[in-house]
């Protein structure tokens, strides 16, 4: 159910959002890098640049005579449409410059011959709109004057043509959707194709006027016979916006382009293939659903499931991309995200489950099997059947001597104790040197070296651990002594060879332990430590191992019960301490 939830949320997160922009931007960017869809008789740009406002002087709103012989321009040209991407007055201006009106009426009438005109409509501070002076908008004709407005997405980006702007949402016509309708068109909402085309450049307005009033009428008709043309301004700081790419074949901007440019591609898509219209939202939130679902289909199969979700992202960016080349917007950042953060949570349930169930097994198992090898099993580097592999191993034996005797004076909760806390000291040695506790046999003890954890001289570790080992039962005996009773005496034996190491048992229960000649030889070699009066008596394949033979005694070749004379060495600081 937090699965389902987790995709139905992701899809009106403001984050969400953010990245289908962004993803929607790359797309058209890839897009016109790789894949360039041309357009016939494309939208020409006529711009008002620096050197316009150079060679005319004047203030903008005294242009009437240039504006008109501009419009003349566009009639002899035989362009398709005009729209003017600037704000013309909302009164005459005779009374500034004689003349002034008839000069741009002169040009509107040109217009009116049969060449479609669009004056842009801008909007005041307080929001209403700022009249055209009735005349110029009466020789416009019937849908001759647009709204200079887009709607601007949260990071005020202009990705959308959306004539839906008005009070309430009502329709408002726009500059680029009546110059769409006078070309017979039919303006849609959806998203503006920044893929369509390449970038555009413009042609001066002062160049157009030269044109003009040297009659080259040729070069007038090469540069826009047949095409919509747009006048607008292409100033550095003026009617600048942000755009999903650069519009701009003229300059590097950082996709904050001239205006003009942007009603400009929006007619190039509403003559084109249309508007995007995006992908219904209950399409996007089933997407969302599957993949924020994808985590269950592969289970605990960490990989497969991290394979399954790379090829899923593949999959949704390809088909998004298709989508736009289509003219289908599919928003692919919530889909996408559904799978990630679903797979994540996938993964993390199944990491805090691992967790839990290996803190459940070392709570239950630590007391039975030896850290490493708990470790190795929690790991999954133990195997856990039956059978076992050769290995080279040092194994110690260690046993309480008269403990039989001792333990005739005391009950067996007594007996019970005193193993225990004899046991706590010397598996602590043991284990200090990553020794494996094979068993405890009463008040013996068995233990090897070199298994699981493949050491290169097991003997070193269990000659360290041995020594800990006579350390540590004199911690005990010191404590045993204040509270008055009988200190221990103990023997070790130490014997490193071939053994094998594994599981041994039936199936429904077997123990990790040592199975071979070395573990006889190593239990006969700790009963010498009686007779000899060492607690510490290692065999010779042991002492070939040790770093230096330093502190040893020659015992020379002693009769092992069962077994063949061994050469046996005896610690010699044990001796007359720990051993009778």
């Amino acid at each position: 159910m937090a699965v389902v939830f987790l995709g139905l949320a992701l899809q009106f997160v403001s984050f969400t959002r953010f990245l289908d922009f962004k993803l929607l931007d790359a797309q058209f960017s890839l897009m016109r890098t790789y894949w360039p869809n041309t357009f016939p008789h494309d939208v020409a740009v006529v711009g008002i640049d620096e050197e316009t406002m150079r060679r005319l002087p004047e203030p903008i709103a005294l242009w009437h005579p240039h504006l008109g012989r501009f419009l003349e321009a566009m009639a002899s040209a035989n362009v398709r449409a005009v729209g003017l991407d600037i704000a013309l007055p909302e009164s005459s201006y005779d009374f500034i410059v004689p003349g002034s009106d008839m000069a741009l009426l002169k040009g509107l009438l040109a217009m009116r011959r049969g060449t479609p005109l669009v004056l842009g409509v801008t909007v005041a501070a307080d929001g209403k709109p700022r009249h055209i002076y009735p005349p110029y908008l009466a020789l416009a004709g019937e849908g001759g004057a647009g709204y200079l407005l887009w709607p601007v997405d949260a990071d005020q980006t202009v990705r959308r043509f959306d004539e839906r702007q008005g009070v309430s949402g009502t329709a408002v016509p726009t500059l680029a959707g009546q110059m769409a309708r006078r070309l017979g068109a039919n303006p849609q909402p959806g998203l503006v194709d920044y893929a369509l085309g390449s970038r555009f450049n413009y042609v001066p307005l002062w160049r157009v006027l030269d044109w003009q009033a040297s009659g080259n009428a040729q070069a007038l008709h090469n540069a826009f016979a047949g095409r919509p043309v747009l006048l607008g301004s292409v100033l550095p700081f003026e009617d600048r916006h942000k755009q999903p790419v650069n519009l701009a074949g003229w300059e590097d901007n950082g996709g904050v382009a001239p205006g003009v440019l942007i009603h400009a591609q929006a007619l190039r898509t509403l003559l084109g293939p249309g508007s995007i219209k995006t992908v219904p939202m209950p399409v996007v939130l089933l997407l969302a659903l599957t993949g924020a679902m994808l985590l269950w289909l592969a289970g605990r199969r960490i990989a497969v499931g991290a394979a399954l979700v790379g090829a899923m992202l593949a999959i949704m960016l390809v088909v998004a991309t298709w989508g736009l080349a289509n003219n289908w917007y599919l928003p692919a950042a919530g889909p996408m995200l559904a799978v990630v953060l679903g797979f994540s949570l996938r993964v993390g349930t199944e990491a805090w489950r691992e967790m839990a169930e290996r803190r459940l097994l070392r709570r239950a198992f630590s007391g039975y099997v030896s850290p490493h090898v708990l470790r190795e099993i929690l790991e999954g580097h133990l195997a856990d059947s039956l059978g076992g592999s050769r290995r080279h191993v040092c194994v110690l034996f260690a046993d309480i001597r008269d403990f039989t005797t001792l333990s005739e004076a005391l009950s067996a909760e007594e007996v019970i104790g005193l193993l225990n806390r004899y046991f706590a000291y010397m598996t602590a040695a043991i284990h200090q040197q990553e020794g494996t506790v094979d068993k405890f046999i009463g008040d013996g003890i068995m233990a090897f070296f070199g298994a699981p954890n493949t050491v290169e001289h097991p003997s070193r570790r269990a000659f360290a651990a041995a020594l800990d080992m006579l350390e540590k039962l004199k911690m005990l005996n010191a404590e045993l002594a204040a509270e008055g009773q009988a200190t221990i005496r103990i023997g070790i034996g130490l014997h490193v060879g071939e053994a094998v190491v594994g599981h041994a048992g039936s199936a429904e229960r077997h123990e990790y332990t040592a199975v071979g000649d070395v573990v006889n030889v190593s239990s006969r070699i700790e009963d010498l430590t009686k007779p000899t009066g060492y607690a510490l008596v290692c065999s010779a394949a042991v002492m070939d191992e040790l770093e230096n033979s330093e502190g040893f005694i020659s015992l020379g070749e002693q009769p092992l019960k069962g077994h063949t004379p061994r050469a046996v060495f005896g610690w010699k600081a044990s001796r007359n301490k720990e051993a009778t």
